[in-house]
């Protein structure tokens, strides 16, 4: 193996704060992009509102008598299922757009021009780590959390290609950024030979796919926490709007003067988004591809250690929270799959698994004693 070379080490440091910088940049951005998908989720409210509301004033007026208040009230309480549809059915539309037919957000598109740019130094510091060591960059934790995070962003760019997720670029910029410079100022070692287990193929493969599977899982993690939010917002705006009806039936000579007290639904730019439902189907195409990734993981794992320990399974903390992990994502994608279990149900059982591996990786890896030592902290 090489001599390590601590200076070219040096260099992919330099590279990791510049990808951290951009990471945050790009935050920002897509920060800005949100707050203004929310000031155009308010005037499609009011553009809305204004058009129901004329409705409303033809209606009053051409039907006479007690059938009146029936005509508007009819009108008022089918408003809120078919206006909450037709947000996400134009959100669901441009989420399966290609590229170049998507809405123009332009502070979207700086977003994912700087989560771009701080990708590829991401890449260039990845690479001479490598080189500075002389090996594949993914032995201890620093790399590890290194390489993982390069993946995650790496998975998420990809997936652009063919939906429009750029409303995740708040979560998963952000989620980068807090990660990686966590790594570089607290998991960063100094380059050191490997130990003789790790000297393996099984190092370049078993490594690397599980860091794949952790990418995949953070996007449906992401994925189902934005699938609570809109599930809540729309229960909540249909309840809205059925008071409402409600009201407008009571008081049906007044309600073309009198508007509806607003009522709080969660973030505006939820308004902006598929359906609950187009999420967790997203979320849960990525959970199974993850999976199929982490099932090789713990077989590799497993082969790996009957070549270095001589057996292929022995209750160490990391074997068992690696089965632990399977076991979850095994459980959300059966129970949805064959048990009916959707909603936020199933969403919940994403983020609890990917909290499963978030502990995994951190605290399993500082705390607990094993085998699988290889944090390369003191």
């Amino acid at each position: 193996m090489p001599a390590a070379d601590f200076s070219l080490d040096s260099v992919s440091v330099l590279l990791v704060w510049t990808a951290i910088a951009i990471y945050a940049l790009a935050f920002i951005a897509y920060a800005v992009d949100l707050a203004r998908r929310s000031d155009l989720a308010l005037q499609q409210k009011d553009a809305a509102t204004d058009a129901a509301r004329s409705r409303e004033l033809v209606g009053a007026a051409s039907v006479a008598g007690t059938g009146a208040s029936g005509a508007v009230a009819s009108d008022a309480g089918g408003s809120a299922i078919s206006r909450v549809r037709a947000e996400e059915d134009a959100a669901a539309v441009n989420l399966a757009a290609r590229p170049g037919a998507r809405r123009r957000y332009l502070w979207a598109r700086i977003g994912t021009s700087l989560t771009v740019l701080g990708f590829l130094f991401h890449v260039a510091a990845d690479i001479t780590r490598g080189i500075a060591a002389g090996r594949v960059p993914w032995s201890n934790m620093y790399e590890f959390a290194l390489t993982g995070t390069m993946l995650i962003v790496a998975v998420y760019l990809v997936v652009l290609l063919r939906y429009d997720l750029r409303f995740l670029g708040t979560f998963i910029t952000g989620l980068v950024t807090v990660l990686l410079g966590a790594t570089a100022i607290w998991f960063y070692t100094v380059v050191v030979p490997l130990s003789d287990p790790l000297k393996s193929v099984w190092l370049v493969i078993h490594v690397f796919v599980a860091s794949l599977a952790t990418a995949l899982f953070a996007l449906a993690f992401a994925l189902s926490v934005m699938q609570l939010l809109q599930a809540r917002r729309e229960r909540l705006a249909i309840a809205a709007d059925a008071v409402a009806a409600e009201e407008r039936d009571a008081e049906a000579s007044v309600v073309a003067e009198t508007p509806a007290n607003p009522v709080r639904t969660g973030p505006r730019f939820l308004r902006t988004l598929p359906s609950a439902d187009a999420l967790e189907s997203l979320a849960y195409r990525f959970a199974i591809i993850g999976f199929i990734f982490w099932t090789f993981t713990l077989i590799a794992g497993s082969i790996w250690a009957n070549d270095a320990w001589g057996r292929y399974w022995g209750f160490d903390t990391k074997e068992v929270w690696t089965f632990v992990i399977w076991v979850l994502y095994a459980g959300y994608i059966h129970a949805r799959a064959t048990r009916g279990w959707r909603g936020t149900r199933s969403a919940w059982l994403s983020i609890v698994g990917f909290t499963a591996v978030m502990f995994n990786f951190t605290i399993v890896n500082m705390f607990f004693k094993g085998l699988h030592v290889y944090s390369g902290l003191n």
